[in-house]
């Protein structure tokens, strides 16, 4: 039996790993909203809110980029180091505020 691979089908796993990411993004910016105001607005759990939303925004942004990308073009280009960090720091800012707004 022939090993050879179908070169469409990654790209597809990929773009269709990045939209779960986003929704998953989404869910959690939501989650921290919900959060910031639970029991009533405070300034500080608003402001961490907001830069969870700011994160979620950016996150979007390099998510949509990436999977315009992939169906543009049946041999896509590799992911750039700076698409991957950025995308990674802003997972990680975002973990960073929900346990903020935890313990806020």
């Amino acid at each position: 039996m022939n090993g050879g691979r179908d070169p469409g089908l990654q790209p597809e796993r990929t773009r269709l790993a990045w939209r779960r990411t986003t929704l998953s993004s989404t869910v959690a910016a939501v989650l921290a909203m919900k959060t910031a105001l639970h029991g009533g607005p405070s300034a500080g759990g608003i402001v961490v809110g907001a830069l969870c939303c700011g994160l979620w925004l950016a996150f979007l942004l390099l998510a949509h980029r990436r999977i315009r990308v992939l169906a543009a073009a049946p041999a896509p280009a590799a992911l750039a180091p700076w698409h991957a960090t950025a995308a990674v720091l802003c997972a990680v800012a975002m973990a960073v505020c929900a346990a903020a707004l935890v313990i806020v």
